[in-house]
């Protein structure tokens, strides 16, 4: 489909565990930052 395995992260968040959602919050976006844009799903305009 066009995106890279980095992109996508699945984690098991209670409610009660708000400091482990900001942490896997950064680190995702850490992540997808060192990836850069993704172009494989921009759709190009022909002219």
């Amino acid at each position: 489909m066009g995106i890279e395995k980095e992109r996508l992260h699945f984690s098991w968040i209670s409610s009660a565990e708000a400091t482990k959602f900001v942490d896997v919050v950064k680190e995702v976006t850490q992540i997808v930052e060192t990836v850069g844009p993704n172009n494989k799903l921009v759709k190009k305009i022909s002219a």
